[in-house]
């Protein structure tokens, strides 16, 4: 009696552990397609992930692969690449209406700064997001639609938002292609969406996109100034007007957005 209690027993263990993880099989590769699905709508640019794998016994999780590409008419071949991103959740929380991300870490980010002196690749997706999202939050917003905040997903709070060991690639399409590459200081956000109806994923990508974009501009002008500077493959007359329009557009483009 007690072997056939002790082997149903085992057998209760065997598929509960199959149960998890097949969730967990279905909820990585749903993810993945929301990701994929749903991220080129609100960016509207292409957004492809290599893999997710998230343990709904641990809570944590890593993102590999992922890859946001540049809006139409910019040259460069992305904005965003991240080899990895490693993130840790509290489990409990995916069966409630918000879910509790303890922190989310993008380790050694490629990214690419594309600039004409009038505007930038990072800035036209945060444009995108912002319309998609309603504005930039400046403007009075009409009263919200029940059924559109449905379709909106999972509210989120987010403890800790890490991007750190970033590169950027600096590229001025008006200086004959010259390009430079920095280093990218580290950006840390904290307590988002701590309130009780926490933000969206549509927000969380604003919030960290502006993040990025304030940092990489802020880098980009001291670059951009020495590029302007030291132009090669220009006429001589193209050289001039090139580092006219650093010096006089140098300031709106970079310290007042």
């Amino acid at each position: 009696m007690k072997k056939w209690i002790l082997r149903i027993g085992i057998a209760g263990v065997v598929l509960l552990i199959l149960v998890v993880v097949a969730i967990g099989f279905f909820l990585d590769a749903a993810i993945k397609t929301g990701i994929e699905t749903f991220g080129p709508k609100i960016t509207q640019v292409e957004i492809k992930l290599e893999s997710v794998g998230l343990s709904l016994l641990s809570g944590g999780g890593k993102i590999k692969g992922l890859v946001v590409g540049n809006p139409t008419g910019y040259k460069t071949p992305s904005a965003i690449q991240v080899g990895s991103a490693s993130l840790s959740l509290q489990p409990s929380s995916l069966l409630g209406d918000k879910v509790r991300v303890r922190s989310i870490n993008v380790q050694n980010p490629e990214i690419t700064f594309e600039t004409d002196l009038r505007s930038n690749n990072l800035k036209k997706i945060l444009n995108n997001i912002e319309t998609a999202t309603g504005g930039s939050g400046t403007a009075a917003k009409p009263a919200p639609d029940k059924t559109q905040e449905a379709k909106a997903g999972r509210k989120l709070q987010v403890d800790e938002f890490i991007i750190s060991g970033g590169k950027l690639h600096v590229s001025v399409t008006t200086l004959g292609g010259q390009s430079a590459t920095l280093t990218l200081p580290d950006i840390q956000l904290k307590d988002l969406g701590t309130g009780p109806d926490g933000i969206t994923g549509a927000e969380l990508t604003k919030l960290a996109l502006s993040a990025i974009e304030k940092s990489a501009a802020e880098l980009a002008a001291k670059a951009v100034t020495d590029l302007g500077k030291g132009a090669t493959g220009l006429t001589k007359d193209a050289n001039k007007a090139a580092n006219s329009a650093v010096t006089k557009g140098i300031d709106n483009l970079f310290k007042k957005q």
